[in-house]
């Protein structure tokens, strides 16, 4: 099925959800916002991606409370989008709605499992909309599409009336095409914090998490990094430490996860903390949603279908308690290295977006080394923006930001203190190796 010319396939519904309030003192007055087909809206039905779930589920009886927030402070909801099937994809093609089309790199994928909403926002079709992050969701979209995407601190948004996937992972979070928009939206949407200007302390920029890139990109956006922190907040506070080593170091019970002989373009110790992960979130999955796929059998998408049937079938995990304690040391140990104002920079993803019907082995190539940089913010709950540097060779590159859990007011200002030179060094770079 392919997507619709006239929204780029991004809305599997359109509607207009009125503010209660139309005053033009809210913080939102006159934006619009797209909502992906996660949420409940009431009146609606939850889609969730798949024909199969909407078709056994009754329409909501009450709209999400993230829905809601946007709503009272003003903003315009537009429709629903499309989104992966039962999230379970950071891709974004969808077998039985159509792929949204990417205006930032046609003919490679928005990015998944918010895919719809991440194009609404780069096509224009809304200035903001609401997705899901669990394993990279909202990160991984908004850099495939060229826009900012902010995934908060994990529980600091309420995911009630969220269809959930992994509810140890799943953070609501949004995307913006600018960071002013995207900082009014966390004002509303963030719990209240007291209003405070802080420079950071350190920035750690790892080398080694950006030779996963694996092409000629890495050293490039590595410098563009580097020369943009030291510009903006000074060369002493750089730390180029490999991340790698930190974790090896100080998570204790890491080791027994870590597979030796891993390629040039992978770290052993972070491809260890994405699988933790990624076992955490398939036991959660499967609890979730076990009963419903074994009762309704859904007819899933190629690659969906594999990966659901892979989670449901398994077995508990023998390493399970090893896996939750690896959790909260790895937690603990990526909080004293960013201590109470520090900020990691890392490649939001491994490279471009993949192009549409990548080949399969590829594709799963390019999944294990995202996951070695999405899992940093998901298995530690810490927030992370992502933000667009630009267009290079014709697709789109982005870096990521990552802050303490709890200080995402903290990273929306220094992305915003940080855009403009990350801005203007990536052109400059780029326009010299052109």
């Amino acid at each position: 099925m392919e997507a619709n010319d006239d929204d780029h396939g991004a809305f599997m519904e359109k509607f207009l959800l009125l503010p209660p309030s139309p005053s033009s003192t809210l913080p939102l007055h006159g934006l619009t916002f797209a909502i992906k087909d996660i949420f409940d809206v009431a009146g609606h039905v939850t889609g969730f991606g798949t024909p199969d779930w909407a078709r056994t589920h009754a329409p909501a009886a009450a709209t999400a409370p993230a829905v809601l927030a946007a709503l009272a402070a003003g903003a315009t909801g537009v429709g629903k989008t499309v989104m992966d099937e039962m999230a379970y994809s950071i891709n974004g093609e969808n077998a039985h709605y159509g792929t949204p089309a990417n205006p930032c790199a046609p003919g490679r994928v928005p990015g998944g499992s918010s895919s719809g909403s991440a194009v609404a926002v780069a096509a224009n079709l809304a200035d903001f909309a609401l997705g899901t992050d669990t394993g990279g969701s909202v990160r991984v979209p908004a850099a495939y599409c060229g826009v900012f995407g902010l995934r908060p601190s994990h529980g600091s948004v309420s995911a009630e009336g969220v269809v959930p996937m992994a509810q140890m992972f799943d953070t609501v979070g949004w995307f913006a095409r600018d960071l002013a928009t995207l900082s009014r939206v966390a004002d509303v949407m963030l719990p209240p914090a007291p209003a405070a200007e802080r420079r950071p302390s350190r920035v750690t920029v790892p080398a080694d998490c950006f030779r996963i890139l694996g092409s000629s990109l890495d050293g490039r956006t590595y410098e563009i990094v580097n020369a943009s922190v030291a510009k903006t907040f000074g060369s002493d506070v750089v730390d180029n430490g490999d991340l790698g080593d930190f974790v090896s170091s100080n998570v204790p019970s890491i080791g027994k996860f870590i597979v030796v002989g891993s390629s040039a373009s992978r770290v052993p110790a972070l491809s260890a903390i994405s699988h933790v992960m990624r076992v955490l979130q398939r036991s959660e999955f499967k609890a979730n949603h076990a009963g419903w796929i074994n009762t309704v059998k859904p007819n899933l998408g190629l690659g969906i279908r594999e990966r659901v049937q892979e989670a449901i079938a398994s077995a508990d995990d023998p390493t399970m308690e090893d896996l939750h304690t690896v959790r909260t040391e790895f937690r603990s140990a990526l909080a004293a290295l960013l201590e109470q104002d520090g900020i990691l920079v890392i490649p939001t993803v491994p490279g471009a977006p993949p192009r549409l019907r990548m080949e399969a082995a590829a594709l799963e190539d390019f999944r294990a080394r995202a996951f070695s940089l999405l899992s940093i913010a998901g298995l530690s709950g810490f927030c992370q923006v992502s933000i667009p540097l630009g267009i290079r060779n014709g697709v789109p590159v982005s870096v990521s930001l990552l802050a303490r859990h709890g200080a995402d007011r903290f990273l929306v200002g220094v992305a915003q203190e940080l855009y403009e030179a990350l801005r203007v060094e990536a052109a400059a770079t780029w326009g010299s190796s052109a």
